[in-house]
């Protein structure tokens, strides 16, 4: 839909060729002409929504295996609210019933982008800043990261850098409590972290 490519926030920010993939049958995302745009794309968006959709239309399809193909050559994902949770290995609020869910049989399999990870959206705005704790303590292997509205990580590898304009809260079952008796702690923007050693370090420039 040209319309929605004319609107998209992408196009405000610069971007000049832009294609819309979009379909809820999965069949169809498992097909090479569906999935073909993706061989020659530099970088994918996943807008908003609701996980369980994208998790019903892409997970463990064609289109799913072109997405890895783009990052193993270099290329971009990414993507907001629904869009940034479904990078994770494990997915939080992927409920049917609703997102409030944290933890949904059928639905806890993310793109499985970044390993062991499990991310959170609309951290502070929204006060969830507690419920990836049950997540890590029932599922302590997974790093929990919480974004809030505004902020990102950009990741090369298994280092991220925290962009934007508020924080990223950190949910590890091997920090136990903080100072302040929270089971996490925050990063904010301009600071770097190690999600293979799980601790904050030094950015490198």
């Amino acid at each position: 839909d040209d319309s929605v490519l004319e609107r998209h926030p992408l196009r405000r920010h610069g971007f000049t060729h832009l294609t819309l993939l979009h379909t809820r049958d999965r069949k169809l995302a498992d097909t090479a002409p569906f999935a073909l745009t993706l061989k020659a794309a530099k970088g994918v968006w996943f807008d908003g929504g609701r996980q369980w959709r994208l998790v019903d239309s892409y997970l463990n399809t064609r289109t799913h295996r072109e997405l890895e193909a783009l990052l193993d050559r270099g290329g971009v994902i990414a993507g907001s609210s629904a869009g940034a949770t479904i990078q994770g290995s494990y997915l939080v609020r992927g409920a049917r019933e609703g997102n409030t869910i944290m933890m949904a049989k059928g639905y806890e399999q993310g793109l499985g982008f970044l390993s062991f990870v499990a991310i959170d959206q609309h951290l502070i705005k929204r006060k969830r800043e507690n419920d990836m704790l049950p997540v890590v303590a029932l599922k302590p292997e997974l790093l929990g990261l919480g974004l809030d509205e505004g902020t990102a990580v950009v990741v090369h590898g298994t280092k991220f850098d925290v962009v934007g304009v508020s924080k990223v809260a950190i949910y590890d079952a091997n920090y136990g409590a903080g100072p302040d008796g929270k089971g996490y702690y925050f990063l904010s923007p301009g600071d770097c972290f190690d999600i293979a050693k799980r601790k904050q370090i030094a950015c490198s420039n």
